[in-house]
């Protein structure tokens, strides 16, 4: 029997499988649908994460970080945001004196890097191209999935990072609260004409705000929030025309570019009213999921990941009462806390700057203006962000 199964080898369940592995426990981990290996002359994939300097501080950590960096991925050193010039916000690497803020990755790569580390591990299971049949719980000393071919796999602990429409949370019959935003958004793979830069905005209008990311060589990411309606038009499009939608909609400062993908996806905010429950631990998308408009998701799902090791580096898993109040003292509370936090300041920033009422415009606009010319104050929001605190295996 091994010490943890775990649903799910996206970026948060295969980092969380290559911490614990690397602790000295045995983990099985469990993924229907392998990503594709990586290969130089494939076109960027339209799912790009932010990384905070803490995320990559704990890739780093655990090994991973070298792999990921050996593909493609671009620094950035600047975060602007601003309504109109006159309110705008500059976030600077400088400020903290650090070299970066972080990192625009493909989530593909990220993945296939804890992955590639995995694979040197003795104590570590993959199982690919099955699906689980069912997901039996009730058992509060091991938890039992079994797959279509009958084959069966048991744990002491089932950790749940298999996403947003969890099927461990499901099977746990744990429940969730939260709503889908009346806006969606376009993500745009582009082929810039110019030099990219290492500054990443994001300029808010009453419709929705409009991001730029930069990614590695000639390419970036662009971000369109809008109505529902409209975003389901602008995804009808073909290139040429999307790419003039584009020129009307976005700041000037855009470079000239070329359209080379786009999709749709819709925003939505839910969060699990339990982490832990009985032999079943959530984390990631399968816990919460939360408004991109700052590029939160993934960092929240590490720091998940950094709140668990701490907990599995001193403690005997096999104890399941002892290990199962630690985990909800040390983990549940103070992640579901954190979450709850950062979702509704998500919240504010939406429901204040995507609106033309204008007792919120001037007041959004005062802050912005008023936050440029407060380093101590941007110094907190950013470290808050940025996730930064010291982080050993």
């Amino acid at each position: 029997m091994k010490d943890f199964c775990i649903m799910g080898s996206g970026m948060v369940g295969a980092t969380l499988a290559l911490g614990l592995v690397s602790q000295g426990h045995s983990v099985v981990l469990i993924e229907r649908d392998m990503p594709a290996l990586f290969s130089p002359e494939q076109p960027p994939d339209l799912r790009v994460s932010a990384l905070s300097v803490a995320s990559v501080d704990l890739l780093k950590a655990l090994g991973a970080w070298d792999h990921i960096q050996h593909t493609r991925l671009r620094a950035y050193s600047q975060l602007s945001v601003w309504e109109t010039e006159t309110s705008r916000t500059d976030f600077t690497a400088e400020l903290l004196g650090l070299p970066e803020l972080g990192y625009f990755v493909e989530n593909r790569l990220l993945q296939l890097g804890c992955l590639k580390e995995l694979e040197s591990k003795d104590n570590f299971e993959l199982i690919t191209s099955k699906k689980a049949k069912s997901i039996n719980v009730n058992d509060s000393q091991r938890a039992i999935i079994r797959f279509e071919d009958e084959q069966e796999v048991e744990a002491r602990w089932l950790i749940g990072a298999d996403g947003a429409r969890s099927q461990v949370r499901q099977s746990a019959k744990i429940g969730t609260s939260g709503w889908q935003y009346e806006q969606h958004a376009l993500g745009v793979i582009a082929k810039m004409h110019n030099v990219q830069t290492t500054t990443t905005w994001q300029q808010f209008t009453p419709d929705g705000p409009r991001a730029y990311l930069p990614m590695y060589d000639d390419f970036a990411a662009l971000i369109w929030y809008d109505s529902a309606e409209m975003v389901k038009s602008l995804s009808a499009m073909n290139p040429s025309m999307l790419k003039q939608k584009i020129i009307d909609a976005f700041p000037d400062c855009l470079a000239s570019f070329d359209v080379v993908s786009s999709a749709a996806f819709p925003l939505t905010r839910s969060h699990a009213s339990q982490y832990v429950k009985g032999n079943v631990v959530l984390i990631g998308d399968a816990a919460h999921t939360i408004n991109p408009l700052a590029g939160q998701g993934v960092n929240l799902g590490f720091k998940d990941i950094e709140a668990l090791l701490a907990i599995t580096a001193e403690s005997d898993v096999s104890a399941h009462q002892v290990f199962r109040t630690k985990l909800q003292n040390n983990y549940e509370r103070p992640r579901r806390r954190d979450n709850l936090v950062m979702m509704s300041a998500m919240d504010g920033f939406y429901t204040l700057f995507s609106n033309d009422i204008l007792p919120l415009k001037l007041a959004r606009q005062s802050l912005l203006s008023l936050a440029q010319h407060l380093p101590m104050g941007k110094k907190h929001i950013l470290k808050y962000a940025l996730g930064l605190n010291e982080w050993k295996l």
